[in-house]
C-alpha cells in the first residue's frame, strides 16, 4: 500500500479514557489509522488489541502543553478530543485542562488542516456557576471561533463498563447501608450509553454529520438522580436507603473532602453546583434535530447494559439471587 493509499489517520486525545477507548474501537473497526495521544502512553497498552497489527500507535501529550499537542496532530486528518475532568487536582485544574486545552487542540487541528471533533458535555455555558460547565463552555465558543467547521457533542451522563457515576455508587453500597441524594435526588439525567457516543463520533469522522453544529447526545430515558440509585440498586440486588442530603450540606462534606490529600473526593462544592440543573437534551436540539436519533442512530437503554457490568457488586456476584452455587 502506497502513502497516499493509506487510510486516513485519527489522533485522538484522550484516547485511553473512558470515552476514549471506545471511540478508538470504533474507529478501528472501521479502518482507520489511529495516533492515541496521552500523558502517560505506557499504560495505553491496551488499546492495542482493538486493531490490526500498526494501525494504532501512541503519543505522549498533555493538554498543558502546546508543543505536545502539535506534534500529536502532525499529520493528522481528523483530530478528536476527549479529554476532561471531573474535579481540579494539581496542575490539572478545570482552565488549563477543558478551557486552554480544548483552544490549543481547535488551534493545532486549523493548522495541520485537520477536520475536528470534540467532546463537551450537557451544561456547558460560559455563564455557569460550576467552573466545570464555564470552562467547558468556553471552550465551545473558542472552538467554533478557531474551527467554524467543528462537530461539538454534549452527552448527558455516561454509563458503561468504566463510568464513573454508576460504578461509583454500586461500590459505596456495597461499604454504606445508606447513600445520600444529593438535593433530595430531584435533578434529572439522560443517561447516554458510551458506545452511543462512540458511534456518533465515529460517524463525524465519517463526514456523514453535518459541522459547524453543536449536538446534545442523550439515551431513550429521562430519569431523575433518585430513579437512577433506584435502577442502580435493583441491578445489584442491594437494599440500602436513601436518604435525602440539601445542597449546602453536600457542598460542606464536598469542601471538606477536597482537603485531603492523595483520595478521589466522593462529589466536590463545583459538582454540587451543577446538580442544581437538569441535565437532559434541550427542546431546541430535539426540534433541529441536533440529537443522537437526529444522527440516526438508536439510543441504548440503561437496563439492557447496567446488569452487564454491575454484577461484580451484587453480594453474591452473578449467582445473587439465581439459586446457583457458586
Amino acid at each position: 500500500m502506497t502513502l497516499a493509499n493509506l487510510p486516513p489517520l485519527v489522533t485522538v486525545f484522550g484516547g485511553s479514557g473512558f470515552i476514549g477507548r471506545h471511540v478508538v474501537r470504533a474507529l478501528a473497526k472501521r479502518g482507520y489509522r489511529i495516533r492515541v495521544a496521552v500523558r502517560r502512553p505506557d499504560l495505553a497498552g491496551f488499546l492495542q488489541p482493538l486493531g490490526n497489527v500498526g494501525q494504532i500507535s501512541f503519543v505522549q501529550a498533555n493538554l498543558r502543553y502546546r508543543n505536545s499537542i502539535d506534534r500529536a496532530v502532525e499529520g493528522a486528518d481528523h483530530v478528536i478530543n476527549c479529554v476532561g475532568i471531573l474535579f481540579e487536582s494539581g496542575r490539572n485544574t478545570f482552565d488549563a485542562v477543558q478551557e486552554f486545552g480544548g483552544r490549543a487542540v481547535a488551534e493545532a487541528a486549523r493548522n495541520a488542516g485537520a477536520t475536528l471533533t470534540h467532546i463537551s458535555a450537557i451544561g456547558a455555558n460560559s455563564g455557569s456557576q460550576s467552573s466545570y460547565g464555564r470552562t467547558k463552555g468556553r471552550a465551545e465558543a473558542a472552538i467554533l471561533s478557531i474551527k467554524p467547521d467543528a462537530v461539538i457533542f454534549r452527552p448527558s451522563i455516561v454509563f458503561g463498563p468504566e463510568d464513573s457515576f454508576f460504578n461509583k455508587f454500586a461500590d459505596m453500597a456495597r461499604t454504606f447501608p445508606v447513600l445520600p441524594l444529593v438535593g433530595g435526588g430531584k435533578t434529572k439525567f439522560q443517561p447516554i450509553y458510551v458506545e452511543d457516543v462512540a458511534e456518533a463520533v465515529a460517524r463525524a469522522v465519517d463526514g456523514k454529520v453535518e459541522t459547524g453544529k453543536i449536538y446534545e447526545l442523550g439515551g431513550p430515558e429521562v430519569l431523575s438522580f433518585r430513579e437512577c440509585m433506584e435502577t442502580m440498586l435493583k441491578v445489584t440486588a442491594r437494599k440500602n436507603s436513601l436518604v435525602s442530603l440539601p445542597f449546602s450540606i453536600a457542598s460542606l462534606i464536598g469542601s471538606i473532602a477536597s482537603l485531603v490529600p492523595f483520595i478521589t473526593p466522593p462529589i466536590t462544592p463545583d459538582q454540587v453546583k451543577l446538580l442544581k440543573h437538569d441535565n437532559v437534551v434541550s427542546k431546541e436540539a430535539e426540534a433541529e434535530g441536533r440529537t443522537l436519533k437526529g444522527l440516526g442512530i438508536t439510543p441504548t437503554m440503561v437496563t439492557s447494559v447496567l446488569g452487564s457490568y454491575l454484577v461484580q457488586y451484587r453480594p453474591h456476584g452473578q449467582y445473587t439471587g439465581s439459586g446457583k452455587a457458586a
